[in-house]
């Protein structure tokens, strides 16, 4: 256990200065950010130098699934360190096959073999680039309300406005609506009918791009930053079901929704449901390392046999990522940290989200599975305006920013993406620590109240 130092404000600034001085952050405008400075981390928490502390309610990019500095993962890793620090992915290592051994066993269905990346965005291009090669064509369906990351094709995938700066229409992207029925597109009465409704549509955009033109669907299991919206009872499998019967490539990422976040290994077993390609990261090693991969089925692996697969990178199954990944979810089955995600879920965050928003006018909506939350924030219930607008940024945006300077405030560090804050703990999150971050979100959402109607 590692115990929280006295607060230093002077090395706190030297860090903020440094950082402000030489380090260029992703998504923000250099010049109005103001990065917290960390000092550490441990468990649930972390903490800044001047020894305020926060419960981290977003797993940092919702990826620190077993928690801060779990002691088997850091030893793991050290151990690496000092055995073999890296070697190039065309070698057989010990470290890299038994990483690859668990991820497949714990896969649904055959997807036995796993290509190694640096992350998920790079799991994702090459599972696009996978179903692109094996079926020969060109087009990939992808969904508005998603994120499948920042490089080039995964951006244009992406069905949020981060893709907007990127999008040069020439990607070979097509997108759809899936099913959301609180927000539903197909105006449905039932969480039936929206399934019916959506899967009608996907089959119309299909026939529309001409099923002999697209490669693959790509869904996020459960769609995450876009919103956590757990689709309805046969979505899933009706998408499986199309995909078979056009020869299109099912891809799931599960990048987010992965490694025991629903309360399942993987989000897929919540359905039933085995895709062609299945893209993991975050979760599989709790973000200690840098690492991602495509767990690959036996059809689209046979392509391979005699044909040179096109892509590879340098870090592939980098050793130390390898061993972090093995000792990550050795922990989470000998620990049980799967089955308290599930717990937890089930018995307090469902329950205690569900009483706080009898509480609270700003929230529209409670939806999630284990420690995967949203609560979508509305100024009006009954018509279900959103707190903020679409892609709300500046003064349009402050009532969410209310909300999140009032969990800060509390010591909860908050998930936020346009009108939706998203509880996700670590899966090894207690339930003393479950209920005390509920706490602090009930009292924050008094800041989101003051701006409904």
């Amino acid at each position: 256990m590692s115990v929280q130092p006295s607060p230093d404000h002077a090395v706190g600034a030297a860090v903020k200065a440094a950082d402000r001085a030489h380090v260029f952050h992703s998504w923000s405008a250099q010049g109005l950010i103001d990065p917290l400075a960390i000092a550490g981390a441990e468990g649930s928490y972390f903490w800044d130098y001047d020894g305020k502390r926060y419960l981290d309610f977003s797993c940092q990019l919702v990826n620190t699934n077993i928690g801060h500095q779990h002691p088997k993962v850091v030893a793991a890793i050290q151990e690496q360190a000092a055995k073999l620090c890296t070697i190039a992915p065309g070698f057989a290592v010990d470290v890299r096959s038994e990483a690859a051994r668990l991820v497949a066993e714990r896969t649904p269905g055959d997807l036995d073999k796993i290509f190694f990346t640096n992350g998920g965005a790079e799991a994702v291009e090459n599972a696009v680039r996978m179903a692109r090669v094996h079926t020969g064509r060109a087009k990939v369906l992808s969904a508005y309300r998603s994120y499948h990351g920042a490089t080039a094709a995964a951006i244009n995938l992406t069905g949020d406005p981060r893709r907007w700066a990127s999008d040069t229409a020439s990607a070979g992207v097509v997108h759809f609506w899936a099913p959301f029925r609180y927000r539903s597109p197909f105006h449905a009465d039932s969480e039936r009918q929206e399934c019916e409704r959506a899967l009608r549509h996907l089959e119309d955009t299909i026939a529309f791009e001409g099923p002999q033109t697209i490669a693959a669907i790509i869904l996020e299991t459960i769609p995450g930053t876009a919103g956590i919206m757990v689709p309805p009872p046969g979505y899933l499998a009706g998408v499986r079901e199309i995909c078979d019967r056009y020869g299109i490539v099912f891809i799931l990422d599960e990048v987010m929704a992965g490694f025991g976040r629903t309360g399942h290994w993987f989000a897929a077993d919540h359905f039933g449901v085995t895709p062609d390609l299945l893209t993991f990261a975050k979760g599989v090693n709790s973000g200690y390392v840098p690492l991602g991969g495509v767990a690959i089925s036996a059809e689209i692996a046979a392509t391979f046999d005699q044909r040179p697969y096109p892509g590879g990178l340098t870090y592939s199954g980098h050793p130390l990522a390898c061993a972090s990944a093995i000792a990550t979810i050795n922990a989470m089955a000998e620990e049980g940290i799967v089955e308290n995600a599930a717990a937890i879920g089930d018995n307090v965050i469902g329950p205690g989200l569900r009483e706080i928003a009898e509480r609270h006018p700003s929230v529209g909506e409670v939806r999630g599975l284990g420690v995967f939350w949203a609560l979508d924030l509305v100024r009006d219930r009954e018509t279900r305006e959103p707190l903020v607008p679409y892609n709300a940024s500046g003064a349009d945006n402050q009532p969410m920013a209310d909300f999140a300077a009032a969990c800060k405030r509390g010591g909860l560090w908050p998930f936020v993406n346009m009108n939706r804050t998203h509880v996700v703990p670590p899966c090894t999150v207690t339930e003393a620590e479950a209920k005390e971050g509920l706490a602090i979100l009930d009292e924050a959402l008094n800041a989101a109240d003051a701006h409904t109607a």
